[in-house]
């Protein structure tokens, strides 16, 4: 896949990059090396301090990084600028906390003294989506700058301007020369660059099959590798629950990014109580929903981010439905330019279809009906995804049952599964390992080192 922007609302190609050379990876990789050394003994203070510029230059930027998202991969620009704020808070964040997550852990033991010291690894290479451009690399960098790496960001082909921007706020937030730097690489360098010894670990949001080949790489080396994959989350309603608080928070959590989110709601696991009122309200909002230029600010739904991306979803809906699955609504790319698909519901899904097992990254809902919580639970477990799930239910004991017993990395009650910087992310299963975010994810790429002192004299 070419580096380039190619705005998919359009399908015209704006600018393209041209990979760098083994020689300029090279000199990045050095760079990067040289910059650690001393940038792991600059305190923890001064880290915060540029963390904390990063956010202000962050809300100041927003329209203008918010616009390059949109022209790049077609997300509306309310959403990106929505995403550029969460950058800034995620900055703030570790710029608030990270001091006291990284401070000595004293333990009680017959030693002397006894604690547990946090220090940073080195090079982290980080291979990053096209989805949340700017999140995705910035849920990474605060946390490993903080804890005192410094990052190498090989993000996808299709946002290279998003890339470099994120390069350029870090710089002038006031990270020194080579803390932080852009690779534009296509896919086939990555496994190469897992061979270099200088590198000692990475990260990796995106599909099952970057995962595999990323941890391949990595297990070679045998180095860290922190993975954030697919995932079809359920989204389970239950006969108590609020039923438009919760076809409101569906459609909400089916559209998130076009459609296009992780962690986005996928199968819709309703009872069959109030199933027939919940697809009816669910269609009636979906019939609502405005497709189109993700700049106008009326539009709700914009382009799918590449060619490929509205290819899959389409052969999804077509197979799925080829196996007796049935439209209620949409079903079909959108004439003209640009690579948009209409909002979509299907019911009846077949067993063994796409609809069942596969992740649908486009604006469609799978729709299904159980009799009961014990099915619910078994249908949302019947993945071989287990990043999210949402659960709507007013009664405690099915709270505890569905908390207990659902297979994924975070289960939301009565509301829309999400990412937050206060809490651990990611997921089980094929959709990953490791965490993100909160305390859990600055610990991802640190040396946990135990120190003993028998005696100070």
């Amino acid at each position: 896949m070419a580096i380039a922007t190619v705005n998919p609302t359009t399908g015209e190609t704006i600018k393209t990059f041209t990979p760098l050379t083994p020689e300029e990876i090279e000199a990045k990789i050095t760079g990067a090396g040289r910059a650690f050394e001393e940038y792991k003994q600059i305190p923890f203070s001064q880290r915060s301090q540029w963390l904390g510029k990063a956010a202000d230059i962050l809300e100041a930027r927003e329209k203008e990084l918010a616009t390059t998202m949109t022209i790049e991969m077609g997300k509306t620009l309310r959403s990106a600028g929505a995403e550029v704020q969460k950058c800034a808070l995620v900055c703030r964040y570790y710029a608030e906390n990270g001091v006291a997550f990284m401070e000595d852990a004293p333990s009680i033991t017959d030693a002397a003294a006894s604690f547990v010291r946090y220090q940073p690894l080195g090079i982290i290479l980080a291979v990053m989506p096209w989805n949340f451009p700017l999140w995705q690399v910035f849920r990474f960098a605060a946390p490993a700058l903080m804890a005192g790496n410094v990052g190498l960001l090989k993000h996808a082909s299709n946002v290279p301007q998003c890339a470099l921007a994120i390069e350029d706020i870090l710089s002038k937030a006031g990270f020194p020369a080579g803390v932080f730097q852009t690779l534009l690489i296509g896919a086939p360098a990555v496994a190469p660059l897992m061979e270099d010894s200088r590198i000692k670990a990475a990260t990796l949001t995106g599909s099952e099959s970057a995962g595999i080949s990323l941890a391949v790489a990595a297990a070679k080396q045998i180095k860290k590798t922190v993975l954030e994959l697919g995932g079809s989350d359920p989204f389970i309603v239950l006969d108590s629950a609020d039923i438009g608080k919760a076809v409101s928070t569906a459609v909400t959590a089916r559209m998130l990014n076009n459609g296009q989110s992780c962690i986005g709601a996928k199968r819709f696991i309703l009872h069959e109580a109030i199933a027939d009122k919940f697809e009816a309200s669910m269609i009636e909002k979906f019939k609502a929903l405005k497709v189109g230029d993700p700049f106008d600010e009326a539009t709700d739904i914009g382009p799918l981010a590449t060619p490929s991306i509205l290819q899959d979803i389409a052969a999804q809906v077509d197979k799925t439905v080829a196996m007796g699955g049935k439209i209620k609504f949409g079903g079909y790319k959108l004439d003209g330019p640009g690579n948009f698909y209409a909002p979509t519901i299907l019911t009846d899904i077949p067993t063994g279809s796409p609809g069942q097992y596969e992740e649908f990254f486009g604006p469609v809902a799978l729709l299904f009906r159980v009799p009961d919580i014990s099915t619910a639970i078994a249908l949302a477990n019947d993945s071989p995804f287990g990043l999210g799930a949402s659960a709507w239910t007013t009664k405690p004991e099915e709270i505890d049952r569905l908390v207990n017993e659902i297979e994924a990395g975070a289960v939301f009650i009565n509301a829309m599964t999400k990412s937050d910087p206060r809490l651990p992310f990611g997921g089980t299963k094929r959709s990953g390992y490791g965490r993100e975010l909160s305390k859990e994810g600055l610990y991802e790429f640190v040396n946990t080192k135990t120190v003993w002192i028998d005696s100070y004299h």
